[in-house]
């Protein structure tokens, strides 16, 4: 791997350790549901109905950490054999991931206290976004529309590393409010976690598309 990049290992790093605290919380709670023991505080629900969750946090996990990967362009440049492969096993487990997610939504009962209206809809919408997006880069890059398949894999990896910015937005807020959001005040950071990823995708994607149009249309004016 010694064609990347140091600012490309740092960025790696990066989105990495970002992905680490909901990963590694999601990885310890699955002996729990296999019938381990309890390395951290129990979710009920999950104890009840194991298969939805497992399934969620492998997907999850798989989609985030090597999903991170599928964004170096030295990766693309120098193993287009490899990204393939691993684009294969990042499509399909994010797919596993979103809908698991809405699986869990609409099948657990949540109390008001951890889900309302706002967050209820939210999940319901942005995991269907997500595989909505996952298919389409999918369709695009078969029709070697390279910019849309990146675009779209970026929209649904925003969407998938909600649980990454809902972690530091709790963590945020617990230290100045010394307690956990409940209710409707929880609804919202949950959601605007979200708002924040995807606001970031887009920036990144008029940022990165518009850097290489600018050189293509220099040259094709000459």
């Amino acid at each position: 791997m010694n064609f990347i990049s140091r600012r490309e290992w740092a960025l790696l790093a990066l989105v990495l350790m970002y992905s680490f605290i909901p990963a590694v919380f999601g990885l310890l709670r699955i002996p729990e549901l296999l019938g381990g023991p309890i390395i951290i505080p129990p979710n009920p629900r999950a104890v009840i109905d194991p298969v939805p969750i497992v399934l969620h946090i492998l997907g999850s996990s798989v989609f985030c950490l090597m999903g991170a990967v599928q964004f170096l362009p030295s990766l693309r440049r120098h193993r287009p054999a490899m990204h393939r492969t691993l684009g294969r096993v990042v499509a399909a487990a994010g797919c596993v991931s979103a809908l698991t997610g809405l699986w869990m939504t609409v099948s657990y009962a949540f109390p008001d206290a951890l889900q309302g209206p706002l967050l209820y809809g939210a999940r319901v919408i942005l995991t269907l976004a997500m595989v909505t997006f996952i298919a389409w880069a999918v369709i695009a890059i078969r029709s070697r529309k390279l910019a849309a398949h990146r675009a779209a894999m970026l929209r649904a990896y925003a969407i998938g590393q909600g649980a990454s910015t809902q972690t530091a937005l709790f963590l945020i807020v617990m230290i100045f409010m010394k307690t956990e959001p409940l209710g409707f005040a929880r609804d919202l950071l949950m959601v605007g976690a979200w708002a924040i990823n995807l606001a970031v995708a887009e920036l990144l994607i008029q940022r990165i598309f518009a850097t290489r149009a600018f050189p293509a249309a220099i040259s094709h004016g000459s």
